[in-house]
């Protein structure tokens, strides 16, 4: 790889969820793969003059997407029915998860996932794999070849499920621990502590993710959380005694700054005062939540609560690989709750945002000198319809709300990891 010029109009999110834009702008990319500058090309300075330039023109030069929770075994279930997510769940869900205890099958499919979360702009993710610590071997082998910045995690569950897709407690720990040591740090890559959800972990096997937590103190923490009312009355059955879901986690000690729970639609005002008190984050998955009937997030009393909240796909519970369309349901989802977010909110969920909650921020999520560059470039006339509607477009903000809305894998023109094309 050689270093290059980067052109088009440059489109970025500070920490402040404020939109940054240049008209005619330009990011130099090292032969590392590092941004280098990022500004308008009049400003360029002379010692990158002669680099070779990739000109995208008009279209946005962006950071790349970051996804903070999709699954990776599911990966081909998109629009698979079930009554709820229980029924989802044991009927499409655990039968394709059992078939990546086989390593081959796993490393296949590992590459036809990564693939498509280029193709729809997506350069960062945390990711669930399947209980087989094959799965997770085969993801980060994957990830590692193309320099991505991924994370997941061998799935701990060891109840309520087909014997072929549960483990055990000590299992739990004894892979995990195997798989901590050889891949996280590995170039871009990262470890996840990763229960399913209370719902498929015994209070044995729960404490054994807290004593993971507690001996690696470094490494997220990743679940699932309120998501479906049947599920709720299940986990409060199952765990007497408990003041609620949130407070199953709290026992064995899963909430912390590190730890992401995904969906969250159905907290109580305790609830979601305990996550703010200890730093958790809750992360909003808007196309499953419709697709599955979950309910609907409330975007704007969680993040008034002092909740952090992320945005993501949720493959295959979610109907889409694209940021983009995942940011035009959480607009729809929250107009639905009387809150009309503004669209440069959205994107820094999708980029910067994202990377803060998965503690990337330092090397992604941005274009800013010295992170990796991870670019995509969005092309706001790729089809007839967004050519269309851009002619009415006044300003930048105008062109990313019609992108978002009416955006998919075909807007992204180019997608960089590390430097790299894709």
């Amino acid at each position: 790889m050689t270093a290059r010029l980067i052109r088009g109009q440059i489109v970025t999110f500070n920490d402040e969820a404020q939109l940054q834009h240049e008209e005619k702008g330009v990011v130099v990319v090292s032969a590392n793969g590092k941004v280098l500058w990022c500004g308008d090309y009049a400003r360029l300075p002379s010692e990158y003059r002669d680099l070779p330039v990739d000109d995208y023109d008009r279209a946005l030069v962006m950071p790349g997407f970051v996804d903070p929770h999709i699954h990776f075994p599911q990966y081909r279930m998109l629009a698979a029915p079930g009554r709820d997510l229980l029924d989802w769940l044991n009927r499409f869900t655990f039968p394709e998860e059992a078939k990546y205890a086989d390593y081959e099958h796993a490393a296949a499919a590992a590459e036809v996932f990564l693939d498509r979360l280029v193709q729809h702009g997506t350069t960062s993710a945390l990711v669930f794999s399947s209980s087989h610590k094959t799965c997770a071997e085969a993801l980060f082998s994957a990830a590692h070849k193309r320099q991505m910045a991924l994370g997941t995690g061998k799935t701990m569950m060891d109840c309520n499920a087909p014997d072929n897709v549960l483990d055990t407690p000590e299992t739990s720990s004894i892979e995990s621990d195997e798989l901590i040591v050889k891949w996280h740090g590995k170039g871009r890559l990262f470890y996840a502590i990763t229960p399913r959800f209370a719902v498929t972990s015994s209070a044995e096997q729960l404490q054994v993710a807290g004593e993971l937590i507690h001996r690696h103190p470094d490494l997220l923490m990743q679940t699932h959380l309120s998501e479906n009312h049947a599920e709720i009355d299940f986990v409060v059955k199952k765990f007497p005694g408990t003041k609620d879901y949130t407070d199953v986690y709290d026992k064995f000690g899963l909430l912390g700054k590190s730890s992401l729970f995904a969906h969250g639609i159905h907290l109580s005002e305790r609830e979601k005062a305990r996550l703010a008190e200890s730093g958790s984050a809750v992360v909003h998955c808007p196309t499953s939540n419709t697709f599955l009937g979950s309910g609907l997030f409330d975007l704007k009393t969680t993040a008034q609560a002092g909740v952090g909240v992320g945005l993501a796909t949720d493959i295959a519970g979610g109907t889409s690989y694209s940021m983009l369309q995942t940011m035009a349901e959480a607009y729809k989802v929250a107009m639905l709750s009387g809150y009309k977010p503004d669209v440069t909110e959205l994107y820094h969920m999708a980029t910067l945002g994202n990377a803060r909650l998965l503690h990337l921020n330092d090397e992604t999520g941005s274009l800013e000198q010295g992170k990796w560059a991870d670019i995509i470039v969005l092309d706001p006339q790729a089809t007839p319809v967004l050519k269309s509607r851009n002619e009415l477009s006044q300003d930048i903000k105008d062109v990313l709300f019609s992108l978002m809305i009416l955006g998919d894998d075909r807007a992204v023109t180019a997608t960089y990891v590390a430097g790299r094309k894709f």
